[in-house]
């Protein structure tokens, strides 16, 4: 299988480590926006102002998850890097939402939001 590698555009700067680890986990550009776009799990990244964002993929018997790590920058998301992780990783830090907002989203669509922080 031999991966396109991905170029920068006006949505995403790709790091030259993304691209190795692209090649390294069989990775493409496209499950790594999709990633992106429709994550299932979203923490702080390890790295000061990153985000990092989860998939499921493999089986309900070999579990696997694909994650990507990312920074904004304006309208464009620098992707730092993205690995898959074997079987199911441990739930961390969520990311925070300050109270305010949720004050606002309760108000306007009637849910309660307060077991979220």
């Amino acid at each position: 299988m031999k991966l396109k590698l991905p170029k920068n555009d006006k949505k995403y700067i790709w790091t030259n480590h993304v691209v190795g680890k692209m090649l390294y986990y069989k990775i493409s550009e496209g499950l790594v926006k999709r990633v992106i776009k429709n994550p299932h799990r979203a923490e702080e990244g390890i790295a000061p102002g990153t985000i990092a964002v989860m998939q499921k993929a493999g089986t309900a018997k070999n579990p696997k998850e694909v994650w990507v790590m990312y920074a904004k920058e304006g309208t464009r998301k620098i992707i730092i890097t993205a690995w898959r992780y074997p079987g199911i990783s441990p739930i961390r830090e969520q990311i925070p939402i300050p109270n305010d907002i949720l004050e606002e989203l309760s108000s306007e669509f009637d849910i309660n939001f307060s077991s979220l922080n």
